[in-house]
């Protein structure tokens, strides 16, 4: 019974004009930047902060999330059109996508892609609904020991999210975490690394951070290709799959659903990596796998569902343990930052409306996409004959108003031109920004309950092995580092030997 009211008051905030409204322009922004190859959710998200900072914060979060499911259903657009994903998790899309298209079914594959992300959302929407609240029951007996110990699991899984070196992926946390010291001591009020400026005594402005680290690095490694390249594509015809179709995507669509339902609550996980394991599923169960990579329904089916759920059960971990699984939640907690919000467990209780209202409105978000995204082809199509020379001066021109108008200080456009200037070497040394961002989140918080948690204890380190939930959390996140690390100390010796 508290379940369902809890629901009825997400829909009751849900669906007041205003969020309504904002859940539509998130949608519709999603859905674009997806299209847009280069661009991405993480990196929009990070450049609108700035405007969802005078939102009341149900409002901006709601935008940002249809912002985030939105760009799973836009970068299939192009991915089927035009073999050019807009988003990396519609990568596996374009495989049998795009063959369809010059088959002449790209209507069918475009529908089966809108119907399959739409079924997978509402019923992540439930996971979510269901799931959520006992882990935030759960969460609430955390102290600062369990909590400090589930900070330090959230930064060590964070290795994940990057590709390549883990000695780069672990180098780019402890980079996060020292910048995350910057400003006012949390207990004695001293500066720390403000170099005499009063305005980074409440350390650095997340906004400038996300924004130069993620926006302007993106789009100095952009315009390194030639930015006045276009795609010329034609709007299809005929959207709608036949029955046979159909038939043949009900499985795929279902199994996409649970497949990236599980895989997106974990750290790391999300929407990519459950759209290639939902091809690889669907691969292997079929009876005619010689048909995947020639234009089989079922590999945009599958993938399109993953995707989009994994997207939506993201939310689970940074919505009630506070622990963001991948660059996009990081984000997010950011933005709750930034409107005075503590993420974590407390969410649900002290900000019900803003907790189920979020959830609520991610059905929502699914039917808006639904109805919009066929229409709109024609549309999304036209913008990508737009030269990247047009575009970008006029993101960075949007970008540097925003972020000066939050706090009207100068310094914050400097840092924004820092960061980006940062993070495109990062981008050179194939150092991934994720644990960055990951590091610089959740540096404070580990930080704050470190100390607190020695302060209880008078000093005594044994206080984070007391607790059987603080010891278990710190021996999964030993074990996940040496797991992590096994596979590049192997590699180094084969190749010292071979040598």
């Amino acid at each position: 019974m508290e379940l369902l009211d809890n629901v009825l008051l997400g829909l009751e905030t849900a669906m007041t004009l205003q969020n309504l409204f904002y859940c539509l322009v998130g949608c519709l922004l999603g859905t674009l930047i997806g299209v847009l190859p280069g661009v991405g959710p993480t990196t929009t998200i990070a450049l609108l902060l700035p405007i969802t900072f005078g939102l009341d914060p149900s409002t901006s979060l709601i935008m940002l999330a249809g912002i985030y499911y939105g760009a799973q259903y836009g970068g299939s657009t192009t991915a089927i059109l035009v073999n050019l994903p807009g988003e990396a998790s519609s990568a596996v899309t374009a495989i049998d996508g795009y063959k369809m298209a010059q088959k002449g079914k790209a209507g069918s594959a475009l529908a089966i892609a809108a119907i399959g992300s739409f079924i997978a959302g509402t019923i992540a929407t439930v996971v979510v609904v269901v799931f959520s609240p006992p882990l935030s029951e759960l969460a609430l007996r955390f102290g600062p020991p369990e909590y400090f110990s589930l900070i330090v699991l959230g930064l060590i899984l964070s290795v994940t999210l990057a590709n390549g070196s883990v000695l780069k992926a672990l180098a780019m946390i402890i980079l996060g975490l020292l910048f995350g010291l910057v400003g006012a001591d949390i207990y004695t009020g001293i500066p720390r690394f403000t170099f005499g400026e009063p305005s980074l005594m409440d350390g650095i402005n997340f906004v400038a951070f996300a924004t130069g680290l993620y926006g302007i690095s993106e789009i100095l490694s952009n315009l390194e290709q030639d930015p006045s390249r276009k795609s010329k594509v034609s709007k299809p015809k005929g959207l709608l799959p036949t029955w046979p179709e159909m038939k043949r995507s009900i499985g795929p669509i279902l199994r996409g659903t649970g497949l990236g339902s599980v895989m997106g609550v974990l750290p790391g996980g999300g929407a990519t990596l459950s759209s290639f394991a939902a091809y690889t599923l669907e691969k292997k169960l079929s009876k005619h796998p010689e048909e995947f990579g020639e234009g089989a329904i079922e590999g945009v089916a599958g993938p399109e569902s993953a995707n989009n759920a994994g997207a939506q059960t993201s939310f689970i971990p940074m919505l009630t343990l506070g622990i963001p699984g991948n660059g996009v939640m990081a984000i997010m907690i950011g933005a709750l930052m930034i409107q005075g919000i503590q993420p974590g467990p407390s969410v649900m209780t002290t900000n019900p409306a803003l907790f189920w209202g979020l959830i609520a409105s991610m059905w929502i978000g699914n039917v808006m996409l639904l109805l919009l995204n066929l229409p709109l082809v024609g549309i999304w199509v036209k913008l990508l004959s737009t030269p990247y020379n047009f575009m970008f001066p006029a993101i960075i021109l949007f970008s540097a108003i925003g972020i000066f108008s939050t706090n009207m200080n100068g310094l914050d456009l400097g840092l924004v031109a820092m960061f980006g200037l940062l993070g495109y070497v990062l981008i050179k040394l194939d150092c991934e920004p994720a644990p960055f961002l990951m590091g610089f989140i959740l540096g404070p918080l580990l930080e704050e309950n470190l100390r607190r948690a020695m302060m209880f204890s008078r000093g005594n380190p044994a206080t984070f092995f007391a607790s059987p939930l603080s010891a278990g959390l710190l021996a999964v996140a030993a074990i996940a580092l040496i797991l992590m690390i096994l596979p590049a100390v192997r590699n180094q010796r084969q190749k010292v030997f071979t040598e």
